[in-house]
């Protein structure tokens, strides 16, 4: 019941918004989705496994993934009540807006708790659809360009994917079924030789949607021309939901024998997605695009942690919580700034903690964050990744790691000191602007922040043994 919950509301909601279209409908129903959304999240949490249908299932494997959607959309629900009133006064465009982003979120989640690959093919392919509208929603010809960009990438990964999945029903011989159960179970018996080509087809036809370098193209333009409320659910909502797919096929090729090849794949797709950020952190302009490479980088320190396995198994997926609290917060603050400067561009933001000291420590704290600053949750990750490498006897893996780590670390200093600490423009008045800036458009940064560096001193209890769990199911 619970899950049906989730996944019929947004359906409801539309369908009344579109029947009486009164105004106030539009942010009452995300508030509402959201509310709900995080209240059914903990509630599944503390009744695990809870399960709708043989199609639908909350278990110890998706509910980390679970509750990070629905964090995230909360915040971003608060944020978005503030940030779109300065958007348009368009009510059929706020309406098309709110649609959409309910549709999103109910995609991301049926992919997320889906326990058939064929369906969870088809909801990752239906945040494609969903979210191209809410990159094309301000209507400018770069935004219609990222959007087309996007539309089109991620449409041949999905159609990547979907051939992976047909290589995959060819490796299980007679066996129809696609549900991850009966794959787990019957792995051992698989076809050697379809199932890794099944995993090239998947890792980069489904690495798409999740941002992995070298399929990671339409990324930072999306990012960049995406209202802030939806890069925020973009980069720290979506990634991780085609993650957990690639997880549960990964799985498979360690059942079937073939985990060295599934890591090896993982490992030069992971360092392929630090090396493209290191090169092209230096050469931004604009810091929506900036911290839409700092995803392409934290999606392959992910897959990396992953190949690693054992403890950076554990980091991978306290990296993944970590570097979606704070990339959410990063996201929401350059809507702040995006208010105030009316820029995107590096070079014509100047001395942040001037002009609006609440948005100028919101920036440099998810800088610090993201940039694994102790006691930021990423640094505790990180940490424990470099010392499963070294503990593995990857020296060379570690080296490369870490120098490109700082490479990345040092281009977002770069910007970010420069955006914060510089001088303003002592010819522009931006007081009106920062005016705009309410109260819901800070609060949610604060607390995800908190969350994140709190995170970073103590990893409560009852996280631990969710992330365990997690594991133990994905890993064995």
């Amino acid at each position: 019941m619970m899950i049906n919950l989730l996944l019929i509301f947004p359906i409801i909601a539309c369908l009344i918004m579109l029947i009486f279209k009164a105004k106030w409908m539009n942010n009452f129903f995300i508030n509402l989705y959201a509310i709900g959304h995080l209240v059914v999240s903990v509630l599944c949490a503390v009744n695990l496994p809870v399960a709708s249908s043989k199609y639908f299932l909350v278990d110890s494997c998706n509910i980390i993934f679970l509750l990070i959607l629905s964090i995230v959309f909360m915040a971003v629900a608060v944020y978005n009540n503030g940030y779109i009133k300065h958007e348009t006064t368009d009510v059929k465009r706020l309406r098309h807006y709110s649609y959409m982003i309910l549709i999103f979120v109910l995609s991301m989640t049926g992919a997320i708790v889906s326990t058939n690959l064929g369906l969870s093919w088809v909801f990752i392919e239906a945040t494609t659809l969903a979210s191209a509208y809410l990159i094309y929603f301000n209507k400018t010809k770069t935004a219609i360009e990222a959007a087309w960009k996007y539309v089109y990438i991620c449409s041949i990964g999905i159609a990547l994917a979907f051939v992976g999945i047909i290589l995959l029903t060819i490796s299980t011989g007679n066996m129809n079924s696609l549900s991850y159960h009966d794959l787990y179970d019957s792995a051992a018996t698989f076809n050697q030789f379809w199932l890794k080509l099944s995993f090239v087809f998947v890792l980069f036809g489904i690495g798409t949607k999740m941002g992995l370098a070298p399929v990671h193209f339409w990324l930072p333009d999306a990012h960049s021309e995406s209202p802030s409320p939806i890069s925020g659910l973009l980069s720290a909502a979506l990634l991780n939901s085609a993650f957990l797919i690639i997880l549960n096929v990964y799985k498979i090729t360690m059942l079937a024998g073939c985990a060295d090849f599934g890591r090896g794949m993982m490992l030069v797709m992971g360092f392929l997605s630090l090396f493209i950020t290191a090169v092209f952190v230096f050469h931004i302009n604009n810091y929506k695009r900036m911290l839409a490479y700092s995803s392409v980088e934290n999606m392959g320190i992910l897959v990396i942690g992953t190949a690693i396995g054992g403890v950076a198994m554990y980091a991978a997926i306290l990296h993944m919580i970590g570097h979606s609290l704070i990339k959410a917060s990063f996201f929401l603050t350059s809507g702040n700034i995006l208010e105030i400067y009316k820029t995107k561009k590096i070079k014509s933001v100047a001395g942040i903690l001037k002009t609006d000291k609440k948005t100028g420590w919101l920036w440099v704290a998810s800088f610090l964050g993201i940039v694994a600053f102790p006691p930021s949750v990423l640094f505790i990750s990180e940490f424990l990744m470099i010392k499963e490498m070294i503990t593995k006897g990857h020296y060379i893996l570690c080296g490369l790691f870490v120098i490109l780590l700082t490479i990345v670390l040092y281009g977002l200093a770069k910007a970010v000191i420069r955006m914060s600490f510089g001088q303003a423009n002592l010819e522009k008045n931006y007081d009106e602007n920062v005016k705009n800036v309410s109260f819901g458009m800070y609060l949610p940064q604060v607390i995800l922040l908190v969350m994140a560096f709190i995170l970073g001193v103590y990893v409560p209890k009852f996280l631990d043994v969710m992330i365990n769990g997690t594991i133990a199911v994905l890993v064995g």
